[in-house]
Formats: C-alpha cells, sequence, structure tokens
C-alpha cells in the first residue's frame, strides 16, 4: 500500500471521529501502521501534523456551526473537543482573527482546512521537473481540476469563499490572466495574476509536485512574458499568525520583500513585493 492510501485512511479515521478523543497514537493503531512513519508520511504529503490538521479541521466544523446552525458556543466548542467555552475561544480567535460571537454574527463561512483527500490511489507525478511541462492559459474545462487543488491548498490563504473565487476564476480565465500547469488531468500548479495592478492572486502547487520549482516557474513565467518590467506584489499571512502553515516562507525564499501590512476581508495580512531588478529568488 503506497503512502497516499494510507494517508486517506488516516483522513477517513479522523474524519469519522472529529468529535472524538483521538491522537497520533490512535490513529496509527486504527490503520495498523507505525505511528513514526505515519507522522512522517502524513506530514511530507499534507504539509502539516496530523495534531495541526486535527485542529484545524476541527476548527473548520465548528465555523460551519457557528453560522449555519442554532447551536450554543459551549455546545460547539465541546464538539470541537475543547473542555470549555474559554479554552474554543482562545484558539478560534488565535486562528480566525475574531472570536466565535464576532464570526457567528458576520454569517459568513470560511474554512481554515478542508477535507484533504486525493482520488483513489494517486501514485507519483509521471514527470520530474517542472522543465518539462508547457504553463498554458486556463479554460473553462480546467475549472474542475483546478477548484481539486484549490481545496487541496486551502490552508495557504487567509480567506476563501469558494462561490466568489469561482466566479472571479471565471473573469480571469475570459482575461487571459489564469495559468496552469498540468499532468495528465492533474492541475499541478495554479497562478491568478492581474494585469492592471501587477498582483499574483493565488498562487498554489499540488502537495505532490512540491519541490520541483512549480511555483517559481509560474513566477518566471508571469514576470518573463506577462507583466515584463514590473514589480510583482502578493500578499499572505502577517509574522507570528498560527494559520499560517509556511506559505509566509515560501514566498520570501522567492525573492519577495516584505512590504506594507493590509487588512483583507477584515483579515490581517501583509504585502509582498519581488522587484524586477530582484534575479535571485530561490527555487521553490
Amino acid at each position: 500500500m503506497n503512502r497516499i492510501e494510507k494517508v486517506n485512511q488516516a483522513v477517513e479515521f479522523m474524519e469519522a471521529n472529529l468529535t472524538g478523543n483521538i491522537d497520533l497514537d490512535r490513529i496509527a493503531e486504527a490503520i495498523h501502521y507505525s505511528k513514526f512513519y505515519l507522522h512522517r508520511v502524513f506530514t511530507r504529503t499534507v504539509g502539516i501534523t496530523i495534531h495541526d490538521y486535527l485542529q484545524r479541521r476541527r476548527l473548520t466544523e465548528a465555523a460551519k456551526l457557528l453560522v449555519f446552525s442554532n447551536k450554543s458556543i459551549l455546545d460547539i466548542a465541546l464538539l470541537a473537543g475543547y473542555e470549555s467555552q474559554q479554552a474554543f475561544t482562545g484558539v478560534f480567535t488565535a486562528m480566525y482573527k475574531q472570536p466565535p460571537s464576532q464570526y457567528r454574527e458576520q454569517e459568513k463561512f470560511y474554512p481554515l482546512q478542508l477535507r484533504y483527500e486525493f482520488e483513489g490511489g494517486m501514485n507519483r507525478p509521471a514527470k520530474k521537473g517542472y522543465s518539462a511541462w508547457e504553463i498554458v492559459f486556463a479554460t473553462e474545462n480546467d475549472i474542475p481540476c483546478w477548484m481539486k487543488l484549490v481545496r487541496l491548498v486551502v490552508d495557504g490563504f487567509p480567506y476563501l469563499q469558494e462561490d466568489e473565487y469561482i466566479r472571479v476564476l471565471k473573469q480571469k480565465i475570459e482575461t487571459r490572466q489564469a495559468l496552469i500547469l498540468k499532468d495528465g488531468e492533474t492541475a499541478a500548479g495554479i497562478l491568478l495574476f492581474s494585469q492592471k495592478e501587477g498582483n499574483i492572486d493565488f498562487l498554489g502547487t499540488h502537495p505532490l509536485y512540491r519541490g520541483k520549482g512549480i511555483p517559481q516557474a509560474l513566477l518566471d513565467k508571469v514576470m518573463g512574458e506577462l507583466l515584463t518590467g514590473r514589480d510583482i506584489s502578493i500578499t499572505t499571512y502577517r509574522k507570528g499568525d498560527r494559520a499560517d502553515t509556511g506559505q509566509r516562507k515560501e514566498i520570501m525564499e522567492m525573492g519577495f520583500a516584505e512590504a506594507e501590512l493590509l487588512v483583507e476581508f477584515g483579515y490581517p495580512t501583509q504585502r509582498f513585493i519581488r522587484s524586477v531588478e530582484n534575479k535571485n529568488g530561490a527555487r521553490a
């Protein structure tokens, strides 16, 4: 059984027991796998630990209940695995940047972490490096595989509502501001940009294709052919944000420098700038 199947088994067990008292030991025992190997394989594949995945999934489901149910905050806290409303409020506020009561009042749900899954038995990438692939403008036929990737990397974006995202994606496709890099029918990398503002609006890499230089390849395509001679900006989490799973570090490794602090959709973020003179961005 390959590592993807083991990760999917672990996810299935966690999803069936989100309101229960489970940890790495129980998950490993349930899927008959060494907890040491499971920890390593899961973190390598998903990009976060099992502990972090559980916490983010439980908070996401709690956020959904806050918006779409009449359950009390205490009941939701207990379902999310917290022993008190106070403990739940502290963690929820750290991740969502507002207390549960305020989040409920806004009536707008967005996820920290969606269920993580690959389509049955997905194997290793067919190609070894991004130089073998062609980066092209996305079409509407690419929307299904594009959105599958978005759901896998939703943890990298502070605020994401699917309906609005798809509406914007269709506009970007129509105006040729959406790039995709595919391996067969799988979206290995995607990028939305704004021609007028010089912004990278969304940049995502399939977890199985990490370490192959795809983010840098997409950025090089934009800076070298589409937005030539211009500085490029991108926004991500602020320093110290507990919701950041590594996106800030990856952006800086590509040569982006810190710029002004922002608030987007009520969420505190920071803009980063990649200067056209900076040719030394590290390969991601």
